[in-house]
C-alpha cells in the first residue's frame, strides 16, 4: 500500500533525487523561472515552497536550515541571501502557493511533457532583484 508515501523517486537513488532538486530550486531562486520535465516540477514545487516558508521566518536558524536544503556551495550561499532578501519578502502577505507550473507541451526529441515553474509574484520578484542589484 502507498499510505503517506509522497516521495516522487524520478527513478533516481535518494542521493541524486536530492542532488537534483538542490540544483533545481537554486536555478529556480537564481532566475525566477525554469523549464524542466512536468514530472520534475512537480517535485520541485513542495520543495522550494517550503524554502520560501524558511524565508519568511528571516532569522539565523532559517537560513541554516536553507543552506543545509539547499548544499553548502558558493551558489546555494548566493540562493538563499537572494531567497532571504528578495523571494520570501515578495511573498510576506501570501499564505502559500508561491509557484506556479505551466504546462508547455511535449519535448521534440522524446515526447516527455515539459513545463516551465516560476514564482507566482514574479513581477515583484524581479523588481526586488533590480533594486537589491543597484544597491550593491
Amino acid at each position: 500500500m502507498r499510505h503517506r508515501s509522497k516521495t516522487v523517486k524520478l527513478q533516481r537513488d535518494k542521493a541524486h533525487r536530492e542532488a537534483l532538486l538542490r540544483n533545481l530550486s537554486a536555478s529556480l531562486i537564481e532566475h525566477g523561472q525554469i523549464r524542466t520535465t512536468l514530472a520534475k516540477a512537480k517535485a520541485l514545487r513542495p520543495f522550494a515552497e517550503k524554502l520560501v516558508t524558511l524565508g519568511k521566518k528571516n532569522t539565523l536558524h532559517s537560513r541554516r536550515r536553507a543552506l543545509t536544503l539547499l548544499g553548502s556551495n558558493q551558489l546555494s550561499q548566493r540562493s538563499v541571501s537572494v531567497l532571504f532578501d528578495t523571494i520570501a519578502p515578495a511573498n510576506a502577505d501570501r499564505p502559500g502557493g508561491y509557484c506556479r507550473i505551466l504546462k508547455l507541451g511535449q519535448r521534440r526529441s522524446d515526447s516527455a511533457p515539459m513545463a516551465l515553474i516560476e514564482w507566482v509574484d514574479s513581477g515583484a520578484v524581479s523588481s526586488a532583484a533590480e533594486e537589491v542589484e543597484a544597491a550593491s
